[in-house]
């Protein structure tokens, strides 16, 4: 299994596909992890397959997967059928299972008000590897979470150019995951 959190410190920008089209196109790219934000039961052993024979490192987000519940066994659905490298959700049952069974974890919050934020500064039974915040455009919402946690961060929504990028790395963010394939090439 891939060194997720050495590779995403070596190359901090991090493809999000959502959709055959962008999966296709960050295969193009230089980038070393995607996030898969797309796909079905029964289309997801593949898509991980092409992740994982382009070198890279691949990330799904058990949560988008069509067909997969919010319960454990979807954790190990993904170990049992796929070669992934890790699992994004933004349940914690579901990435307390993933630690368990070695995978690298992404623990995803909304930060909408001051309640989602309170959230993510005290919830961390299941002690991801990582925490991606959404909208990734709060530079001083990340360092405060950096800060209060000792959580890495990773931004993601909303990150659309070099300027994005350089805010969330300086405030402390170990990478960022975008959508948009102009910023992958950046």
């Amino acid at each position: 299994m891939t060194d997720v959190k050495a590779l995403i410190e070596d190359s901090p920008v991090i493809a999000a596909v959502k959709d055959e089209e962008g999966l296709a196109r960050c295969l193009r790219t230089d980038v070393k992890a995607v996030f898969i934000l797309f796909g079905t039961v029964c289309s997801i052993p593949k898509i991980v397959e092409r992740v994982k024979q382009s070198g890279r490192a691949a990330l799904v987000h058990l949560d988008l997967v069509n067909g997969l519940s919010a319960r454990e066994a979807s954790v190990d659905f993904i170990r049992e059928y796929t070669r992934a490298d890790g699992i994004i959700s933004t349940r914690q049952p579901l990435i307390a299972r993933a630690a368990e069974l070695g995978f690298c974890t992404v623990q995803r919050y909304f930060v909408i008000d001051s309640m989602a934020l309170g959230n993510v500064l005290r919830r961390h039974d299941a002690r991801p590897d990582f925490i991606e915040i959404l909208p990734g455009v709060m530079p001083k919402i990340i360092a405060r979470i950096c800060r209060e946690t000792q959580i890495p961060v990773i931004a993601g929504g909303l990150i659309s150019d070099k300027e994005d990028i350089l805010a969330a790395l300086s405030a402390g963010a170990r990478a960022i995951s975008t959508t948009n394939p102009a910023v992958w090439e950046m």
